[in-house]
């Protein structure tokens, strides 16, 4: 007897983006993503100088890669450690080892906005609401751990107020009209996915924001983690998040001990 999935969740990265796509405006803020070949990473590289390579039913940060291309040389990044080769086929053998088990995919490197000379991004998290609707119940900033390449609070990133983060590049003005635009492509994003999968109560939508203040969606998850909003200093969000997934039979676990809270300033 095959184990039952659980309610709208889709693990594949790969088919969800393909869904993405399918949205001409979505399409101009996706990354481009294959599935992980000699080839795809060959040829991405040499065409975007910086990739990422990530489990294709992965979560977490867990087993994410940031692999560059430098002059003739290669290196790739693996939580705190990095290893550099010679040429591709090193590399490429070297990835190999750590791949060969899973399927994975091939992202093209956004080169997103940095806090502190730390890059960050943002979990938007839209949900249905009580009356059926898609409802933006919350955003998160994400600001990556000092020595790795990944954002994610259970790899060590810190949990900030998105606007926090945004302002120091973008001023106050265009940090608003950017928070705007991420919940408009998390919104599409809804719409899309639930044309495909009905099912879909919920998704937590990552962007990224690269140094022309393009907003960049990196993945989007089907059973999103409400931990990172725990950690924020106004609790409406995760009031909010729980309230509304509880209106469609969701609980959560709340015990999040991984991702670290926003720093409290003194005065």
């Amino acid at each position: 007897m095959k184990k039952k999935k659980k309610q709208g969740y889709i693990a594949s990265k790969l088919v969800k983006t393909r869904v993405v796509l399918r949205s001409p405006e979505l399409a101009k803020h996706v990354p481009l993503t294959r599935e992980l070949t000699r080839g795809h990473l060959s040829r991405m590289l040499e065409r975007y100088g910086m990739v990422y390579v990530k489990p294709d039913t992965g979560s977490q940060g867990n087993g994410v890669l940031r692999v560059e291309k430098r002059a003739r040389a290669y290196r790739y990044q693996s939580g705190v450690r990095a290893f550099d080769f010679p040429n591709f086929q090193a590399m490429f053998r070297s990835v190999s080892k750590l791949t060969r088990h899973r399927r994975y995919v091939v992202q093209k490197g956004i080169h997103v906005l940095k806090y502190q000379r730390r890059p960050f991004d943002f979990r938007v998290m839209i949900q249905k609401n009580s009356a059926g609707k898609w409802e933006c119940t919350g955003t998160a900033g994400r600001l990556a751990h000092p020595r790795k390449a990944v954002t994610n609070g259970s790899q060590g990133g810190t949990i900030f107020p998105a606007s926090v983060l945004i302002k120091p590049s973008a001023g106050a003005a265009a940090a608003t009209r950017l928070l705007r635009h991420m919940n408009r492509l998390t919104r599409l994003s809804a719409v899309q996915l639930s044309r495909a999968f009905p099912s879909v109560k919920e998704l937590g939508v990552d962007i990224a924001i690269d140094r022309r203040l393009k907003p960049w969606i990196l993945e989007v998850n089907t059973r999103p983690d409400p931990c990172p909003f725990t950690k924020l200093p106004d609790k409406s969000m995760i009031r909010r998040i729980v309230a509304c997934a509880r209106a469609y039979g969701r609980r959560y676990s709340l015990r999040c001990n991984k991702a670290r809270s926003t720093p409290v300033r003194g005065r």
